[in-house]
């Protein structure tokens, strides 16, 4: 009792302090915790701002690796996991578990239960010079953003005069944290406190119908909330919502477009593949189902990549884009833009190059038969040079981003974690070996027809 009158002295003279030379520019700064190096690092740009030590999660709850963004910000707040145990200083990077907070235990090893403790005085601070959405990339060896001119990169343009928004481009509301969810939707089941209408919710339903047009407002530069965007391949979400949108169009009811095979959606194919006496057996979704699906449509089959873009937590719009040579893996990468000058249309973007290794199956499920390597020289340009964006997505997509704005570009597309109340969320894995790299076989994997049951994390909120 004595230790919590103690800490809520602390706050009350804490909310007494100036926060002006920490408000300026919080939403350009990038957080990056090295778990070899126990340490933090606070960059603006290129320029270092401040360090300091850290201890991440020991063996058994050791924290995730990958790009993922402050969600929520408390003072106070205790686990509900491990005997109320005080978290002064808490940011949240998951709702699944995660986040930076201060602890009166910062050896220099590994001792959490898979945050990212901090002593008292740096988390504090911390504390004061960020804001919610501030990007925090969590890595094994250190990264240092480095400074990138590229012309696929996005620059600021002038607004467009008063109208739809991408009025003449056929897209669909994002299902990932969609409004509209299923009844039988049940959120992921977390071993802590969340807020109410857990946002850990993992693609919830959307409908077939095209994204609803949103006018655009002149609004002050300093008004504009950071977009966030991410590049990936399209996967068996995509694949099935797309298959979903076509097969109602030619008259069959799926009960959606969500990417998921219900019953509904079952029975649609099945009764087209009966039309079209294709072979009912193996797998739902095969390749004869979906040429001969889309020659019946009329419809060109998509590109094999997709554009996603969020703002304020939620998202936006998604699209096709290209991806070349799609055999080579991207890799994991991860864009912020600062200085953005709207008049000149002019802007200054850093990147970093996350080690991500993907296991043999996703590589079978993707395609790839040809490993990136974080290492080369030029890796994230390389993997920007690859990817073909329509004129009209790049021209609105450039009247809308401000200082902040992010674009991440990762092959395994969207994970558990990204879903509504947070930014793109990307889980890295440990870069496998080469013989076992090699070691996988190119056969195209079937689409699931449920479900995948999400498994109760090692990780906890302390």
């Amino acid at each position: 009792m004595l230790r919590r009158l103690v800490f809520g002295l602390g706050l009350l003279s804490a909310t007494m302090l100036s926060h002006a030379a920490f408000a300026e520019g919080a939403r350009t700064l990038q957080i990056i915790v090295s778990k070899d190096k126990q340490s933090l690092v606070v960059y603006d740009g290129e320029k270092v701002l401040t360090t300091s030590k850290v201890s991440t999660g020991k063996q058994g709850h050791t924290t995730p690796s990958g790009i993922f963004s402050i969600l929520e910000k408390q003072k106070y707040h205790e686990s509900n996991l491990y005997s109320n145990a005080p978290m002064p200083w808490m940011q949240r990077l998951t709702w699944s578990g995660i986040a930076l907070h201060e602890s009166n235990s910062v050896p220099n090893y590994p001792a959490s239960h898979g945050c990212v403790r901090m002593p008292g005085a740096f988390a504090k601070s911390l504390f004061q010079m960020t804001e919610r959405g501030a990007h925090v990339i969590i890595t094994d060896a250190p990264i240092v953003p480095q400074l990138i001119v590229n012309a696929n990169l996005f620059l600021p343009r002038k607004p467009l005069p008063t109208g739809p928004l991408l009025s003449d481009v056929q897209l669909r509301t994002s299902s990932i944290g969609s409004s509209s969810r299923q009844v039988d939707s049940k959120p992921v089941e977390v071993a802590m406190n969340v807020v109410p209408n857990n946002p850990s919710i993992v693609h919830p339903t959307t409908d077939a119908r095209p994204a609803p047009t949103q006018p655009i407002t002149a609004a002050k530069e300093d008004d504009v909330a950071p977009l966030r965007i991410l590049i990936t391949r399209r996967g068996e979400r995509e694949t099935l919502m797309d298959a979903q949108i076509l097969l109602q169009q030619l008259g069959f009811d799926t009960g959606g477009g969500d990417g998921f095979a219900g019953p509904m959606t079952r029975s649609a194919i099945a009764g087209f593949k009966r039309w079209k006496n294709l072979s009912p057996k193996g797998a739902l979704v095969t390749p004869e189902f979906l040429d001969s699906l889309y020659e019946t449509a009329g419809k060109p089959r998509p590109p094999m990549g997709q554009i996603m873009v969020r703002q304020n937590f939620q998202p936006v719009f998604e699209a096709p884009v290209g991806i070349k040579d799609p055999e080579i893996a991207l890799g994991t990468h991860f864009f912020s833009v600062d200085k953005v000058e709207r008049k000149e249309e002019t802007a200054e973007w850093h990147s970093v190059t996350v080690p991500n290794g993907l296991s043999a199956a996703m590589k079978q499920r993707l395609g790839i038969t040809v490993a990136d390597d974080p290492d080369a020289p030029g890796a994230a340009a390389q993997a920007l040079n690859r990817i073909e964006i329509p004129a009209d997505i790049r021209d609105r997509i450039e009247t809308l981003i401000s200082d902040g704005s992010s674009l991440t570009i990762n092959d395994q597309g969207i994970g558990q974690d990204t879903g509504d109340g947070t930014d793109f969320i990307t889980v890295t894995q440990p870069v496998q070996r080469v013989a076992e790299a090699q070691a996988f076989i190119t056969r195209p994997q079937p689409v699931s027809q449920r479900r995948t049951a999400v498994k109760p994390r090692a990780y906890g909120l302390y």
